[in-house]
């Protein structure tokens, strides 16, 4: 029996492959998009599988993690669209009846290594604490909501085990000290990152997935934030911001959340 990791895969599979027969089986007729440059169905998708199927350089498509919570299947990916230059992805897809039905990312572009040397994917994959996947839940969204959203801010150092952090954020360092100076050096230089909202908060065992609205410089924004905890505290980030674009650019009006 397949299992609804190995159908995702096997649909993102098909951007490198060209089968639109395949993709058209693993989809919903009316899939929903959130991906906002693309248009909203299973015909829209298959298009774009057409077209990247018949470019004249291959795409490739790399999944770094793949976690399962429900009816949502959450992964990060690095993609190579028709040569366009390698993105750093990260994918939501929720399954009705067996075929996927609705779809969320951000993506940005692939970037150097950090200050402390760490890339965006860099990192153990491993899942474990299957039984805490609840408790790492809960965690995480009292971080958001103490820590990202600004409402208890005394209370962050609770989340750490000392100044053991390791961030994959392409320009922090490690550490809650490398967060907190990078988070003064935004403040000086006149730049807000707000996090206003949480949308989705996917998990599975040490993994936590949170999909978030705000704005950076004043700019609405996509925050997801993959964290892996550790004996009940924060112990790993890997994260993708998306500018969400103008209405007025969108293909679709599902919207970004």
């Amino acid at each position: 029996m397949t299992n609804n990791i190995q159908k995702v895969k096997g649909l993102i599979s098909c951007f490198a492959s060209g089968d639109v027969a395949k993709a058209k089986s693993l989809l919903k007729e009316n899939y929903i998009q959130h991906n906002l440059s693309y248009g909203t169905g299973a015909g829209a998708f298959c298009g774009s599988v057409a077209y990247l199927g018949a470019a004249p350089v291959k795409t490739t498509v790399n999944t770094i993690r793949a976690f399962e919570d429900g009816d949502k299947v959450f992964m990060q990916t690095v993609y190579n669209f028709a040569g366009a230059g390698e993105q750093v992805a990260f994918d939501i897809f929720r399954f009705e009846d067996g075929l996927i039905a609705e779809h969320w990312d951000n993506l940005a572009a692939k970037a150097s290594p950090n200050p402390s040397g760490r890339t965006q994917i860099d990192g153990t994959t491993e899942i474990c604490d299957l039984d805490k996947t609840e408790k790492n839940r809960e965690l995480v969204k009292n971080f958001l909501y103490d820590e990202m959203q600004g409402k208890r801010p005394e209370k962050t150092p609770d989340y750490f085990e000392g100044d053991k952090y390791i961030q994959h954020n392409t320009g922090i360092a490690d550490g809650l000290s490398g967060l907190g100076a990078a988070l003064e050096a935004l403040g000086k230089a006149g730049i807000q990152m707000i996090y206003d909202r949480t949308h989705q908060i996917l998990a599975q065992g040490n993994f936590v997935l949170a999909v978030s609205e705000g704005t950076f410089g004043g700019k609405p924004t996509s925050y997801y934030d993959l964290w892996r905890v550790e004996n009940g505290k924060i112990a790993e980030h890997w994260d993708v911001m998306e500018t969400i674009a103008d209405q007025v650019a969108w293909q679709n009006r599902n919207g970004k959340f």
